[in-house]
């Protein structure tokens, strides 16, 4: 199961799919996130990865 890499946890499949970067990686998920920013938030951080 795909993990969230700020706090770990557990996300799931259909989430990945859609947040994931293009290494696969996901680094905002819904609770290290506001739901209604957590794709500016991934951006972000996959840009300053």
């Amino acid at each position: 199961m795909p993990t969230c890499e700020h706090c770990d946890a557990h996300v799931s499949d259909r989430f990945a799919r859609v947040f994931s970067d293009a290494r696969g990686r996901i680094h905002a998920c819904p609770n290290c996130s506001a739901n209604a920013g957590i794709a500016e938030v991934t951006k972000q951080r996959a840009h300053d990865a």
